[in-house]
Order: C-alpha cells, then structure tokens, then sequence
C-alpha cells in the first residue's frame, strides 16, 4: 500500500533493438551504454544511445561498440578535470521510459553542461564511482606538479552539448569487465504501478548516539516487529517499525521494491526525487459498503554516500484527487522504508541488506501490544505497512533470478594504476570533460578501505579506493595525531570569550532557549579510534579543538560566497585579526529567500603548518574535498526529519560543491547545499519543521591512515529550534 518508485519492463525509448551490452568496470575504466540527453541547436529535445567508455582519466563517446567496429572513431573525447561536477538527477520519464539521470557541470562554469541516463539507480552510482576515479587520476598528475600539470592544463573539457567532438581509436577493452544489464533494459517502460507483489538484527548503524529503548513486541512472518517505547511516553502517537534481513544487495530490494505496491497512479512528479501518488484498496475486514478506500501521499527518497536507500512517505493532498465517489477518503500513516546493506564475512559472496520499515500511528486502545489489541490491529493500515517487509523478503526468496538481472561489481582503483601513465593518449589533442566528480563512497564505510580481490576466472574484482591515497603524498606522518600537536605549543594561548566577538544570531543561555545556538561537546559523536583501520572501532568524541566564538544568520537574494571578505565580518574587526586562525564554514541555504548560516570557529594557537589541520588549511581543494566531513544528528523534532537527514558522517566535498578561500589569518569554506537535488531535498524538509528541532553539527577533518588516527572533532554548533525570520541582510 505504501508505494514505491515506477518499474520499467523492457523497451528502448531510442527506438530499435539497442544492443545487448551492460555497463562494465575494472580496474583500468569504464564502459557501458547509456542514453545521451540534451537539445539541439533548434530547440529540439533528443535521447541518443551512446557508448561510453572511460579510461584513466579519458573518456570517449561513441555512436556504436569500437569493439565491434575496428577503427571506429569517438564522436566526443576528452579528460575529466579537476573542475567537474557529477550530480544524480534523480528519476525521468522519458520517451515513455523511466530512466536515472546524471548532470554534468563545471564547477567554475555552469553553464557547460550535459547529461546521460542510466537504467537504474545502482548503475547510475557506478558511473559517478567511474568518472570519481578518472577524476583522481587527472588530480594525481596535478598533484605531481611539473609537466604533467602543464601536459593536463593543456587538455581541453570534453562537451556534451549538441556539438560534437573528436577523434580516436579506442583499444584495450579486453582489460574491461561487464556490469549491469545494457540498453537492454536500459529504457524499461513505466509500470502502471498495478502489480501487487506476492540472525542479525541491530540498532540504527550511524555516527551519533541515540536514545531509543526499542522493544521486540511481536515477530510475524519472520519480520520482527519493534515499538519504541521512548517515543511512545509522550501518548500522542506510537512509533513502530518492522526489521528483516534480505537475501539481496540494497541495489536490488530497492529496484524490485515496487512489488509490492497496490493500485497506485503517478500525479505529479516535481523531480528526480519527489512525486505524488494516488492510490486505492479494499481491506477484506471491511464490510462491502466501506471496504472501497483510497489515499493520496507524496514521497521522497535518496541515496546516501554509504549506498543506503532511505523514503519517506508523507499523506497530502492534491488538486487533481478530488475525493471519488464511492470511495471513503483515508489519511495514510506517516512512514519510512531504510534499505541499509549488511557487511558479509570473506567466506560468503552473498549479498545481504537490512530492511526496516517504521510507520507512526495512533495508539489502538490503550496496551495494543496485549494480544486483544493484536487482533484490532492486524486489521489496521498500519500492520499492513508492516507486513510489506516479509512480503519483500518472500518475494525476493522466491524469484532466485533476481540478483543476477541486477547484479554490479564495484569499482575500487588501485594506487598504481593512478600512477601508471596512459602512455597511448599521453600526447593527444583532446578535450577536458568539466567537472568536479560526486563519489558514493562512503565517508564511513566499514570496508571503504578494505581491498576486494580481481580474479579473471570468476570476475571477482580485488581493487582499492585511492581517493585518500592521492591526498596522503604530503601528509607522511609517523605518530597519530596529538591535539597538542595540531597547535603550536611554543605560543602561548589566548583567551576566547564568545562575548567579545559579535554575530548576527545569538547565542544560547541554556539548552532551553530557543531561536539561539550554543556548543556542546564532542561526546555524543562517533569517530574513528586508533584502531579503526583494523577492526571498524570508532570511539566517543571529545572536546572540539577549535572553539566556536559566534553565529551569523543571513538572508539574502542568492546564495554568497566570500563572507569573510565583507567589511561587516567578523574576521575583518580589529578582534578579529588579531586570532591566531579562524575556521568559517558558510552554509549556503537554498530557499525562499535563501540563507545562509556562517559558523566561526577560532584557534587560541597558532595553527602547526606540518598537523593534519595545517595540511588541510594549506592544502589543495581536491584534499580538502576528500577530508572534510560533517555528522548531523536531530536532537529533538518530527521522527520523519530524524530519518531524512539520519546520522551517519557525509564527506562534504563528494557531495555538494565546496569552494575554499585561504588569505590572512582565515579559511572559509562554502558549502553550496542546493548544488545536489538530493540535499535541497533534504534541506527543505528540515526547514519546514526547523522552529520546532534541535539540530547538532560536528565538523572533522577524516583521518584515512594509521598515522592521522584517532580522529577529533574540529568543532560543533547545535542549533536551538531556529526562527528563519530572524534571519538578517547581510551588510555588504
């Protein structure tokens, strides 16, 4: 009953028979089919079938398979820069197909762009993954300095605008290896939504610590059954969920997870990650005159950077769903799908994932967990919510096909290949594919770091990320990092007292005030501990070693960069300059009008240039990209904001556009939130429920080799149930 994302099944929006190739990864690159979107120079929208090959940093675009074709020339090349931008659009209809778009930018030049379309979410994912490695090739050769920045400087961006490019053979595909199914199923047809589909179990994995006292209260069909007795003693509203292990990757429940859907209709659909449903049922517990139901709901869902699928449904109502007659009109309960994977010992290559369905509803006469309550509420809406998760798990038990019809290999590059040259297209005149690569790789990923083995015979690919790699060249430390060590010790320190340096929003008495920010302590955080390559632990935080001195609040036209220049900063008053090192973090906030929410964040030391801090501040954008990290945590508001923005660390850089401005005594960073439709997504929905949330933040800088850990916090805010019109213009 609770819907889920339109299925395809089977036809090519280009027309023809596409041919019956997937996409495939390996060690060396990419290649695949996709669709190329985009208009003509008369105004004309196409979608063109197109295969896409990337290796190394190169990418080559052509009309047909060069391996079919000896000689066959791409009709675009180029290499991806240092610049490029790689967004999931989310879900299109096209041509009557449903397809997941991703745009390309360039982050100092919006207006190149393009985009292609994959069949489903997951190859979509692999793709970024791809071209986030030939991005990390291109920034290795940077990084090297010399010629090989002058030879890369000189590669111009390839373009996926209407024009077509240039020029070349492609070989080595041998060194390539398949994943995915192809154009194949590339542009399935959208479903009707008609079709009604036929160990270890643990709390919430994130990087926050909660209160919830979850009691198993019943186990149907092998689903157990949770309620959660904290969120319960309020006596408003009862919050269940239903948790089950699936056979399956979190790629696969969530493609076959419209199986389970009853008759649902697509109203509207506002973009890649949010749309409306219209839908009806027929309890068979109902008598004949009231059994005939229906509802309307929106829903939402994103993809987080450790590959868990999250989607909210929220009742609503639209213009175009007037009540039917005949129909009694019923508000569906507020609820939640998490599709999370589950780590497998080496000895088992079988793919597994946690399912947790939560629904909120009303209490059912008191203790309805007594087995006279069970009763009434196995005939509720709610429990058949619930069951959706034994019916998910049944149904992919029964159809054993399913994992190969979706299966994918990941692509993890090793070290060496970024340092091995491309020697055949070393002294080619191509173009720069713009843009600045989103990655889901997880900032957090328990096997992140972990090594996968290759073997040609069974296509088990034993590869490694190298995005840390990359950055590690200048940071060659031999001791984990002492916060004594980050600042100089040879100085003595200042006093910081947040009352003499002034922001726009106010700071805190106690954590009952409102409309206000305070600081608290790293210790309901986690991070990595000195262990954590080894076995996964991460350890409570301490203290941030950067302390927050004061808060600005901004409402402006357009979202700004550069607040640390305004003559209205504070790090442009006498007070100012006279710190050691200050931190500003600018929140760009996409709305209407738009926000932005500026932290500063002082040192009472001078900052040691050889720390891991002072690589960061000193450092390249590309590090600073794979380094800086964010933990969000929803102390108190609305559960269903809780899921949304969740708990787990989010490497900033990989998945939004940030941009750094390093002078003086200050590193500011802008973090431009409605550069990714998934965080508008996100940010919109906390900002309709923001005077009633506090909201905790933690920044660090994450440490990837046995020398930078264990891990600290450089600084944190809570945010006290903030009034968005007590925003100010900024002074400029």
């Amino acid at each position: 009953m609770a819907g889920a994302l339109p299925k395809a099944n089977g036809s090519s929006a280009a027309g023809g028979s596409p041919p019956q190739e997937g996409v495939g990864l390996s060690e060396t690159g990419a290649f695949g089919w996709v669709y190329h979107l985009g208009v003509n120079s008369i105004g004309r929208e196409y979608c063109h079938l197109r295969f896409l090959l990337i290796r190394g940093k190169y990418v080559e675009m052509y009309k047909r398979d060069p391996r079919e074709s000896p000689g066959l020339k791409p009709i675009r090349r180029g290499v991806v820069g240092h610049t490029l931008m790689v967004e999931e659009s989310g879900r299109r209809k096209v041509n009557q197909g449903d397809v997941y778009v991703l745009r390309f930018c360039n982050r100092l030049d919006e207006s190149k762009k393009g985009e292609i379309a994959c069949a489903t979410a997951a190859e979509a994912h692999r793709w970024i993954e791809a071209f986030d490695h030939a991005k990390q090739q291109a920034e290795y050769e940077l990084s090297r300095g010399g010629s090989a920045r002058t030879k890369l400087n000189m590669e111009n961006e390839i373009n996926l605008e209407h024009q077509p490019r240039v020029r070349r053979v492609a070989h080595g595909l041998r060194n390539l290896i398949k994943i995915g199914q192809g154009p194949e199923t590339l542009l399935r047809k959208s479903s009707n939504l008609n079709t009604v589909g036929s160990e270890y179990l643990r709390g919430d994995d994130g990087d926050v610590i909660e209160a919830h006292e979850w009691k198993c209260v019943r186990t149907v069909n092998g689903i157990r059954i949770f309620e959660d007795v904290a969120e319960s003693k309020n006596g408003k509203a009862v919050l269940v969920k239903a948790v089950g292990v699936v056979d399956a990757s979190a790629d696969i429940v969530f493609e076959v997870w419209d199986m389970l859907t009853g008759d649902l209709e697509l109203v509207e659909s506002f973009d890649g990650h949010f749309d409306v449903l219209y839908g009806t049922c027929e309890p068979k517990h109902l008598t004949r005159w009231h059994s005939r139901r229906d509802f309307v709901f929106s829903r939402q869902w994103f993809r987080a950077q450790d590959g868990t699928y999250t989607i909210l449904h929220f009742p609503t109502v639209h213009k175009k769903c007037p009540p039917k007659p005949g129909y009694q009109r019923t508000e569906i309960n507020p609820s939640t799908w998490e599709i999370r994977r589950l780590n497998t010992s080496n000895a088992s290559r079988s793919a597994r994932c946690i399912v947790t369905q939560m629904v909120e509803m009303q209490p059912v006469g008191g203790c309805w967990r007594k087995n006279n309550q069970w009763s009434k509420f196995e005939k509720s809406v709610p429990y058949a919510f619930l069951s959706q998760v034994a019916g998910l798990k049944e149904y992919i038990g029964a159809n054993p096909s399913l994992p190969s019809e979706f299966s994918t290999t990941s692509l993890r590059s090793k070290f060496s290949d970024i340092s091995s040259s491309n020697s055949e297209h070393e002294d080619a005149n191509v173009d720069e594919f713009y843009d600045a690569v989103s990655s889901e790789s997880s900032s957090d990923d328990d096997n992140s770091d972990s090594e996968v083995e290759f073997d040609s015979k069974d296509k088990k690919v034993k590869l490694k990320n190298i995005s840390w790699a990359i950055a590690s060249l200048a940071l060659k430390r031999t001791s984990g990092p002492d916060l004594n060590q980050e600042l100089d010790t040879t100085v003595p320190p200042i006093v910081l007292d947040p009352r003499h340096y002034h922001g726009s929003f106010r700071q805190g008495k106690d954590e009952k005030d409102s409309n206000c920010w305070t600081s608290p302590s790293g210790a309901a955080f986690m991070i990595r501990g000195k262990t954590y390559l080894k076995d996964n632990t991460k350890v409570k935080g301490g203290d941030p070693l950067l302390q927050l001195i004061a808060v600005d609040w901004f409402k402006v036209e357009n979202c700004i960069g550069k607040v640390a220049l305004q003559p209205s900063s504070l790090v442009q008053s006498e007070a100012g300059k006279k710190l050691p090192f200050v931190l500003v973090v600018n929140l760009e906030v996409p709305a209407r009008p738009n926000y932005s929410l500026v932290l500063y964040y002082a040192a009472d030391r001078p900052v040691n240039p050889n720390s891991l801090l002072g690589k960061f501040i000193d450092g390249s954008d590309m590090f600073r990209d794979s380094r800086l990290k964010l933990i969000p945590s929803i102390v108190e508001g609305y559960w269903m904001v809780k899921r949304a923005v969740g708990t787990k660390a989010c490497l900033l850089g990989k998945a939004v556009t940030c941009k750094y401005l390093r002078q003086d005594n200050f590193l500011e960073i802008d973090v431009d939130i409605g550069s990714s439709s998934v965080a508008r997504g996100v940010i919109s929905l906390v900002l309709g429920y923001v005077t009633s949330l506090v909201v905790d933040l933690a920044i660090l800088i994450e440490a990837k080799e046995e020398a930078e850990l264990p891990e600290y916090i450089l600084g944190t805010v809570r945010l006290n149930r903030v009034k968005l019109d007590s925003a100010v213009p900024l002074e400029v």
